[in-house]
């Protein structure tokens, strides 16, 4: 392969939304998933609906002649994410955070549901997952929220490995807080296939990373641990 392009889609507005092209910047077509296609239309909304400005994260929604016209048998999910504005286009929240850049370049930046909120602060996962990522001995990341007494939630990492010896827990948190900051390092490390812990990442029959499972196998790990203490 000597090319590679990013793109952005989703079965409910398919095939492709967003594309990036073979003469775009290596940069470009790393950290974006390009700009926007001419059969599609596109906004970033605040959690009220509000557009916000270049530059602001906010949920990414779409239109256009792909948009589907709702989930089979199941209006209430359908009114749910499709709703017309005042000019009476349908939109799609896509439940995909993002933001657009001043050229229109759309980076996805993560999923609503998989932010977490500690001490009702927001911290998103994807740019922690990339740091630890980014760790020689690391090969694979997904972060969650766990549930906890003071916080609420606390960042959770389940990592796997290279094969060479781990980390330790203290050196995975310095990694992510010497380019995060402490609120973003991991309070809880797992490690695929230790005890209690799956040794594939659950996915869903389409390859996303069913994070809820692991949010769940954390916190009964972690109760299981407070347990054994009493």
């Amino acid at each position: 392969m000597t090319e590679f392009t990013s793109s952005y889609g989703l079965t409910e507005a398919s095939p492709t939304c967003f594309n990036a092209f073979t003469d775009d910047p290596v940069n470009v077509r790393l950290t974006t998933v390009g700009s926007l296609m001419p059969h599609a239309h596109a906004k970033i909304v605040d959690i009220d609906g509000n557009i916000v400005p270049v530059g602001t994260r906010g949920e990414l929604c779409m239109a256009g002649y792909q948009l589907q016209a709702g989930y089979w048998d199941n209006s209430e999910k359908t009114a749910e994410v499709m709703s017309r504005d005042e000019s009476g286009i349908l939109w799609l929240r896509t439940g995909d955070e993002a933001v657009f850049d001043e050229r229109g370049y759309c980076t996805i930046t993560g999923r609503f549901k998989d932010i977490i909120i500690r001490g009702g602060e927001n911290i998103y996962p994807l740019e922690i997952e990339e740091r630890l990522m980014e760790h020689p001995a690391i090969t694979l990341a997904v972060v969650t929220g766990v549930k906890d007494a003071h916080y609420g939630e606390v960042v959770a990492a389940f990592l796997d490995t290279n094969g060479d010896s781990r980390p330790g827990q203290t050196e995975i948190k310095d990694w992510v807080t010497r380019r995060l900051g402490k609120h973003k390092a991991p309070t809880h490390v797992f490690w695929l296939g230790e005890s209690g812990v799956p040794k594939n990442v659950p996915l869903t029959g389409s390859g996303k990373v069913r994070k809820f499972e692991l949010a769940k196998v954390g916190y009964e790990i972690l109760q299981g641990r407070k347990m054994s203490k009493l």
